[in-house]
């Protein structure tokens, strides 16, 4: 876009020379006074994410931070958190993964959540193959984790460390974006996921199962995600990112 801006400024510019030069000295257009635009504004932040009241000790360094972060976190769910969520370089992963949900692809290595263990459980009917039913039960420890914590407890520990997560959305190459905009953006595309009947049927064309429909099969990572888990469950990870974004627009300026 900016050659072609470039692009269009030369010709405008080599156009206004040629009309200078060809007009008689009576008919140049005469100097007018030089109009100065004011600078274009910074991009609107619609979600900030101000702390309820001013820190009671300062945040680490983003380098540093995996400790606080960690056992924040640790304090909100248990223990047992450490089981499903991979909490070294934690501010980094969480990053990563929010901004590439409504993606093609997520990159695993960089996920915080660990991956559920044991194989994809299909069901077979002759040659079709679709999800198990039983499939869904893979989920339901991790279900169960994220809904044992109320929403606004998982804010505000968000909000209390949010200066960590933007910095590193700054360096994931967004210097003039806000992470919390990117965050209710993401959500509402998690929720705009579209309501399957079951069982979901699927083909594999190679080594890993892809969803028989071209149009399940084009959705984001996260939507995916969201129709590998099952509705049931689909269902109640809508309901907690509801909460959840309730919770994270509560401070957004009021139109």
């Amino acid at each position: 876009m900016k050659r072609v801006f470039v692009w269009l400024i030369a010709v405008v510019a080599l156009g206004a020379a040629a009309i200078l030069y060809f007009w008689p000295e009576s008919e140049k257009p005469q100097p007018q006074a030089r109009v100065t635009h004011p600078p274009a504004p910074e991009p609107a932040i619609r979600y900030p994410m101000e702390p309820a009241e001013p820190p009671a000790e300062s945040l680490p360094p983003l380098a540093e931070s995996d400790g606080v972060v960690g056992d924040a976190l640790t304090a909100l769910f248990g223990q047992r958190l450490h089981k499903f969520v991979n909490l070294q370089d934690i501010v980094r992963r969480v990053v990563a993964t929010v901004d590439n949900l409504p993606r093609e692809h997520i990159s695993q290595r960089l996920m915080p959540v660990k991956p559920v263990t044991g194989p994809l459980i299909t069901a077979k009917n002759g040659a079709a193959v679709a999800l198990s039913p039983e499939n869904a039960g893979r989920y339901q420890p991790y279900l169960l984790l994220a809904d044992a914590v109320p929403a606004q407890a998982l804010v505000g520990v968000y909000t209390r460390f949010y200066p960590l997560f933007q910095e590193q959305y700054e360096k994931l190459g967004y210097p003039d974006k806000y992470f919390n905009d990117r965050v209710v953006q993401v959500i509402d595309h998690l929720l705009a996921t579209p309501e399957v009947q079951e069982p979901v049927a699927l083909i594999r064309p190679r080594v890993l199962y892809e969803f028989a429909a071209p149009e399940l099969e084009n959705l984001s990572a996260g939507q995916k995600i969201l129709l590998r888990i099952g509705r049931a469950n689909g269902a109640k990870l809508k309901s907690k990112l509801r909460e959840v974004r309730e919770a994270l627009i509560s401070n957004a300026p009021k139109s």
